[in-house]
C-alpha cells in the first residue's frame, strides 16, 4: 500500500493537471521573441531559476532563466542556456516575497503570455517575454552536503570517527583518517 502511494506521488504534477494540459511546454522563447503577436494571451508551463524578485506597484516580477520542463512540470535542465524571462503576479492574487523566491531557487510556472518588454542585464539591452503567473510552484532549496557525506572535522582527526565506537561508548580507534580498520 505504502509502494503505492509512493508511485503515485512521485508521478504527481508540480501544477494542477488541467493548466498542466492546456499550457504548451515545448517551445523555444526565440520563438516568442520572433512572433509575439502570433502567441499572445497563450498559456505556456516553463521553468526557470530565479535571477531577481521585485515588488512593484502592481505586484510581485520575477527575472528568471528559462529552463524547460517535462509532462509533468519538473525542470529538465539539459538544454543549453535559451535566455532570460519575466514573470508578473498581480497585487490581487497575492505577494512573492523576494526573501523566499530569491535568487537561485528554481520554480514551475503556468503563465499567459503578455507580450515582450524591453530591459536592461547590466549595459546591454534585453527583450524580455513577459508572463502573467496563473499558478506557480517553487521547489526546495538545494542543500549544499560535505563531500561523501562526512562533516569537515571527519578529515581533521585522524583515529577517531563519530560513527564508529567500541563496547565501552569510546570512539574506536580506526585506521588512517578514521576509518574502521579492515579487520
Amino acid at each position: 500500500m505504502a509502494l503505492a502511494v509512493l508511485a503515485v506521488a512521485a508521478c504527481a504534477p508540480a501544477l494542477d493537471r488541467d493548466l498542466m494540459q492546456q499550457g504548451a511546454r515545448e517551445f523555444r522563447l526565440s520563438h516568442l521573441l520572433e512572433t509575439p503577436e502570433v502567441f499572445k494571451d497563450h498559456l505556456f508551463i516553463l521553468g526557470g531559476v530565479i535571477v531577481e524578485t521585485k515588488l512593484l506597484e502592481a505586484g510581485s516580477q520575477i527575472e528568471a532563466l528559462y529552463v524547460p520542463v517535462d509532462r509533468y512540470g519538473y525542470l529538465g535542465g539539459t538544454s543549453p542556456y535559451e535566455g532570460r524571462f519575466l514573470a508578473v503576479f498581480s497585487r490581487s492574487k497575492g505577494l512573492l516575497d523576494p526573501m523566499i523566491y530569491k535568487k537561485g531557487r528554481e520554480v514551475t510556472l503556468a503563465g499567459d503570455f503578455l507580450g515582450i518588454r524591453k530591459g536592461k542585464i547590466d549595459e546591454m539591452e534585453y527583450a524580455y517575454p513577459v508572463f502573467e503567473i496563473r499558478q506557480i510552484h517553487l521547489w526546495e532549496e538545494q542543500r549544499d552536503y560535505w563531500p561523501y557525506g562526512y562533516p569537515y572535522y571527519y578529515y581533521y582527526y585522524p583515529g577517531w570517527n563519530p560513527w564508529y565506537y567500541n563496547s565501552w561508548g569510546r570512539p574506536y580507534p580506526g585506521g588512517p583518517y578514521g576509518y574502521p580498520p579492515y579487520w
